[in-house]
């Protein structure tokens, strides 16, 4: 069986990359706007809300969802 996964936008990209590439392109400011959340609002950092996001399945999710449908894929 291959270690590949073509139907997965996310296979290979860390959560990390994610967030960076985020507010790249967003800015904490616009991050906040389109997910409403307190690591992206107050004293943001990309340490503390990957902490955030790694306890936290509904809010990883939709960063992650942010993520696939942002046009730099």
């Amino acid at each position: 069986m291959s270690g590949e996964q073509p139907n997965n936008p996310l296979h290979g990209v860390t959560l990390e990359k994610i967030v960076v590439m985020l507010v790249d392109h967003y800015g904490w400011e616009g991050l906040a706007n389109r997910i409403n959340i307190n690591c992206f609002k107050n004293d943001p950092s990309a340490k503390s809300s990957l902490k955030f996001l790694r306890k936290t399945p509904w809010a990883r999710d939709r960063v992650e969802n942010l993520y696939t449908s942002t046009s730099f894929l």
